[in-house]
């Protein structure tokens, strides 16, 4: 098969590794040589650094606006060169390609896999003695671009079983009566805390929002209330945030991730 004159695929990159070193153009530049003709979109490379759960909320927020038979890479592998697996695995036509750290997890939990494998076959590997710093480019970056290409999932290596892919270390809410409690799963670059309380929980309810016994007022945009106050909403991702207008409420709040909030029905 001459993959150079298959039809455009698309390929999503998402990392840690930033723009000011040549890490993410080297990945480019080996998946371009396997097919010059790949569609490749940057979803982001500024996750912080080894922050598997930014990486998970990230890609599971994008993943739904992708069409199928695209190829998601994601590279946050603190654990790279160790014993942890590399994947490739098929979700509703698509495909996730990275390490088995948890970064696939909420997709996973939102999209059942058909099909998972360990990336064991070297054939399509840039070498077949990888760097045990750089998996993003000796592995996963020409496995996404032979996926892409039409490779079939089950040549790239040994398949596993699904409830054997890691999960990442988040909480679920948990209910009781009208009270949920939940906690923060993502902090945007604005500063909005994301919450781990889908939309569908809160609708047609009326619903109040508390951080350390704090009550935060609700609204529909961030500008229900003025500029500097705090505001909880449902966010275009579908979660319940809690923001300030005009400014950052991660510093209003001095809160991170994992910090835990209170919904009162």
């Amino acid at each position: 098969m001459d993959i150079t004159k298959k039809s455009p695929s698309i390929i999503t990159l998402l990392t840690d590794f930033g723009t000011q070193d040549v890490y993410v153009g080297i990945m480019k530049g080996v998946m371009a040589t396997i097919n010059p003709n790949l569609n490749i979109i940057d979803l982001t490379h500024a996750i912080p650094p080894q922050n598997i759960l930014a990486a998970r909320f990230a890609l599971m927020n994008a993943f739904p606006y992708f069409p199928d038979h695209s190829v998601h890479v994601a590279v946050i592998d603190p654990g790279v060169g160790s014993a942890r697996k590399g994947l490739a695995i098929k979700v509703n036509n698509s495909f996730l390609v990275g390490p088995d750290n948890g970064l696939f997890s909420g997709i996973l939990e939102q999209n059942p896999a058909q099909i998972a494998v360990e990336l064991t076959n070297s054939q399509y590997w840039l070498n077949p003695n990888p760097s045990n710093t750089f998996h993003g480019r000796d592995i996963f970056a020409p496995v996404a671009a032979h996926l892409a290409s039409g490779v079939d999932i089950e040549h790239l290596g040994t398949k596993i079983d699904m409830k054997s892919l890691k999960k990442a270390n988040i909480s679920s809410y948990q209910q009781s009566g009208k009270e949920i409690i939940g906690s923060i799963q993502y902090i945007d670059v604005f500063g909005n805390l994301i919450t781990n309380i889908p939309a569908n929980l809160l609708k047609n309810k009326s619903w109040q929002v508390f951080i350390d016994n704090l009550l935060i007022p609700t609204g529909k945009t961030y500008s229900s209330v003025k500029k500097g106050e705090l505001v909880a909403l449902i966010g275009s991702h579908g979660w319940l945030e809690i923001a300030v207008n005009s400014g950052s409420a991660k510093i209003q709040l001095q809160k991170n991730c994992s910090d835990q909030i209170r919904i009162q029905l």
